[in-house]
């Protein structure tokens, strides 16, 4: 049981680091983060004034809006998707590996003695 159960922990590193590593998943996986990462940033947050500003406070606050969603912000929110895509491909090959785990636990004890001789 020991060795199956090294196996599939050896299985899920290599598909990890496959995922993290191959050029043509790092590809598929940027891809995926920049379509997230666009679709975030079109969203439009709006704030409200207590108070009415005049005009030039009024195109000083928009002014630094403006600079931080077109300069501060994509680069954070690209790394954050990023970060939380990774995350859900390690998670599902960890809930992949938990499945195989359990089928081998739940496989009968008479297949696994009949295996070892």
């Amino acid at each position: 049981m020991r060795r199956v159960f090294r196996e599939l922990l050896h299985e899920y590193k290599v598909e990890v680091f496959r995922t993290e590593h191959q050029q043509k998943d790092v590809d598929q996986i940027s891809g995926e983060c920049m379509d997230i990462c666009e679709e975030v940033l079109q969203q439009k947050y709006h704030y409200h004034f207590h108070k009415l500003p005049d005009a030039d406070r009024a195109e000083i606050i928009n002014m630094i809006n403006n600079y931080t969603r077109e300069a501060i912000l994509p680069p954070v929110v690209e790394k954050l998707v990023l970060r939380q895509v990774m995350m859900e491909k390690r998670f599902e090959a960890l809930v992949s590996m938990v499945e195989q785990m359990l089928e081998a636990l739940s496989s009968e004890p008479s297949s696994e003695a009949s295996a070892a001789s």
